[in-house]
């Protein structure tokens, strides 16, 4: 088997258009805690499941790895300040993101294009990373266009660039 070199794997997979989002759950003791991921796809409408994959490398890694709720909030186009908050803030992220709680404590992020509660259905272990599958047990949702990420930046579907690269294909 090829050793293949980390960073050029990681840059290929970036090359994969996906959304943003900002799972949330919460510990034990009560805090919220989430982080942003582009790590989010939907598996099944019967039932409702859906998964996102948490790393390992996450301070919160151990409460999403064996929560027994969690949201997805789905970014809209003018929240990525948001996505970067769930990235890269080390203080109390949720002082600075207007949110609610869905009925199990999980914060639902104002004005995020869909929101969904979930009940964990599955955790499975995979490399650096977990699958953590949900059952959903709520969604809202709004007509907004959500927050897209591709090669590490970035983008917003109503950009005129984007619109460009949807009509040249």
């Amino acid at each position: 088997m090829t050793l293949l070199d980390p960073l050029k794997l990681r840059s290929a997979f970036g090359n994969f258009l996906t959304g943003v989002t900002v799972v949330t759950a919460t510990r034990s003791d009560g805090t919220p805690i989430g982080f942003t991921a582009n790590s989010f796809s939907s598996v099944s409408l019967d039932p409702p499941l859906l998964l996102v994959c948490p790393g390992k490398s996450l301070s919160s890694y151990k409460t999403f790895s064996g929560c027994s709720h969690f949201a997805v909030n789905i970014l809209a186009e003018d929240q990525q300040d948001i996505a970067t908050t769930f990235a890269s803030f080390k203080g109390d992220r949720f002082a600075k993101v207007a949110h609610q709680l869905d009925l199990h404590g999980s914060a639902l992020i104002d004005g995020a294009v869909a929101q969904f509660s979930c009940a964990t259905h599955q955790v499975v272990p995979a490399g650096d990373h977990c699958i953590l599958m949900g059952q959903v047990d709520a969604v809202l949702q709004n007509d907004k266009l959500g927050l897209g990420y591709l090669n590490g930046e970035f983008f917003c579907p109503s950009d005129k660039t984007f619109d460009q690269l949807k009509r040249t294909e």
